[in-house]
């Protein structure tokens, strides 16, 4: 379970990429583009979504995974995306199914 294990989609705007996991109750999204924190440099951000039948509906804090009083978190290596891969897992103890 680790981010190489899906497919990053090309997005056109912004320019960049994206992946949708769906662990159930919540959906993560990762993405590196021209406008994500840390995109410029080949990095990704995260967004993690509470969803409801499949579908993803808004934006949460959820510890462990976000900082306090924020959505997104930024500048993240190839590397913190696998391990918040598995702390979602570890959360909901859904495998991840991308969308």
């Amino acid at each position: 379970m680790k981010l190489s294990d899906f497919e990053m989609m090309t997005t056109d705007f912004p320019a960049g990429v994206q992946a949708v996991l769906d662990f159930g109750k919540y959906h993560l999204s990762i993405v590196s583009s021209d406008i994500s924190y840390g995109g410029k440099q080949g990095l990704y951000e995260i967004g993690v979504f509470a969803a409801s039948d499949g579908v993803a509906r808004d934006m949460v804090e959820l510890p462990d995974i976000t900082n306090e009083g924020d959505t997104v978190k930024g500048w993240l290596s190839e590397k913190d995306v696998d391990t918040i891969i598995k702390k979602m897992y570890t959360i909901t103890g859904k495998e991840p199914e991308q969308v």
